[in-house]
């Protein structure tokens, strides 16, 4: 396996889980943690998408995963800053 897949398969579990613990109330899908696991998840499998084995589809799902979960991020961020 390459490094490329490993890191992949990492991201995939990464969002997996990060999703499951939303469903089950274990996460708040609008606080940080859930909003950077996403975006680290998803820069993963884009990393490995881009580097290995491209596939349009998937690199435009990560793309808009990875860019929305970063928005957010930034946004959060700039409410604190607002804030503080």
């Amino acid at each position: 396996m390459s490094w490329q897949d490993a890191g992949g398969l990492v991201g995939v579990l990464i969002i997996l889980i990060a999703y499951a613990g939303a469903a089950l109330g274990r996460l708040d899908p609008k606080r940080a943690l859930s909003l950077g696991v996403n975006f680290i998840g998803a820069s993963l499998i884009l990393v490995s998408l881009l580097t290995a084995s491209f596939n349009l589809s998937a690199t435009a799902m990560e793309s808009a995963w990875a860019l929305v979960s970063l928005a957010a991020l930034l946004r959060l961020g700039w409410k604190r800053l607002r804030r503080g």
